[in-house]
């Protein structure tokens, strides 16, 4: 498994947070609409909350993954949460890990097949492929994908935003009489935005861990988790804005989707690229991270044959169906992301970053 190579610079670290926490939830606009859109003007502070936790806590992994030169989630889990909650946290992300894998595999099909009527499996191979080749180069081949995709992706967003600019300019009158509070999936704007930062954090730290390591000490942490946490509010504001802009979006299953063909015809096929290109990046973050984590418990030199082993269990699993997979998968995935956000923050507050302690054994 590779981690030790060349320094990973602070674009490719906050393009990396971005690529593995933007999956097809977020570019499809769902995400945005059920945790912040639907507050109306309270979507606002909890944007910013939103932005703040992704830096705070990206950067607290970062340095923590540097510190204890971690291989995978675990190390980092362990020492800022102790052997026992530990052991439950690192269960959980280990379970959303795969998970999260084979729901993108089953996302993957199920885009083909409503954009263009082909087979659903065709889709979920296709991306099961592409990331499989991927995560066999490493943390490298990872950090390589995001620094090129990413950028693509912000485009399409902020493509989106100016077509609507175009087409049909935002007023501020038609975003602050958007309001539906009652169709929010958390009852409250900053528990909803502690939600998101916390279940989207489960599959970055697989990946921010390791890439910390990779990284070493310095200011390049900081900055990377800066440049990524922003990234990530500002990408969250461009689609908000968006949709709350033309609420007859929220009917539609992917509203950015709708809106995108609302501009011309091509845009809405671009833009399912862009999902596709989100659905991948996510999907490599849950492989690596997975397969890592199982490299730690079957030896490093077992890592390849683990990444195909799990690859193939994926594609299984991915056949039960998308809308399956994700009502199963995100059931109480929010306790364990608090879980681990909790002992994040204790580990933070008792000095943790300065006194790492010994790995506890296997």
């Amino acid at each position: 498994m590779e981690t030790k190579s060349r320094k990973v610079s602070s674009f490719q670290i906050g393009a990396t947070y971005i690529g593995v926490t933007i999956g097809a939830g977020f570019a499809s606009g769902q995400e945005v609409l059920q945790f912040f859109a639907f507050f109306g003007q309270d979507s606002f502070p909890a944007l910013l909350l939103t932005t703040v936790m992704f830096v705070f806590f990206g950067w607290l992994v970062l340095r923590l993954g540097a510190l204890l030169k971690a291989t995978s989630h675990r190390e980092v889990i362990m020492h800022a949460s102790g052997k026992s909650l530990g052991v439950v946290v690192d269960i959980v992300i280990t379970f959303f890990l795969f998970g999260s894998f084979t729901v993108m595999l089953a996302g993957a099909g199920a885009s083909v097949e409503q954009q263009f009527g082909i087979s659903p499996l065709a889709g979920t191979l296709g991306m099961a492929v592409i990331s499989l080749v991927t995560v066999l180069f490493g943390l490298t081949g990872i950090v390589s994908a995001m620094s090129v995709l990413v950028p693509v992706m912000v485009i399409g967003v902020l493509g989106v935003f100016v077509g609507v600019q175009i087409v049909s300019p935002l007023t501020l009158q038609e975003v602050l009489a958007f309001n539906l509070p009652n169709a929010a999936v958390m009852p409250s704007w900053p528990l909803s935005a502690a939600t998101y930062v916390s279940y989207n954090m489960l599959v970055a730290v697989a990946v921010l861990s390791p890439l910390g390591a990779s990284a070493g000490m310095g200011r390049r942490l900081k900055d990377g988790a800066l440049l990524g946490g922003v990234g990530l509010g500002l990408g969250i504001l461009v689609i908000n804005l968006v949709l709350m802009s033309i609420p007859q979006s929220a009917g539609f299953p992917i509203p950015m989707i709708y809106i995108a063909n609302q501009i011309f015809p091509l845009a809405g096929v671009l833009y399912t690229m862009v999902l596709v290109m989100a659905i991948y990046t996510t999907a490599v973050g849950g492989l690596y991270g997975f397969s890592a984590r199982v490299a730690d418990v079957l030896g490093k030199n077992n890592f390849r044959s683990g990444v195909l082993v799990t690859v193939l269990l994926a594609v299984i699993a991915s056949q039960v169906g998308f809308t399956i997979l994700v009502r199963f998968l995100y059931t109480g995935l929010g306790i364990g992301g608090f879980l681990m956000l909790g002992g994040l923050l204790y580990n933070f507050f008792r000095g943790g970053l300065r006194r790492p302690r010994p790995d506890p054994v296997h």
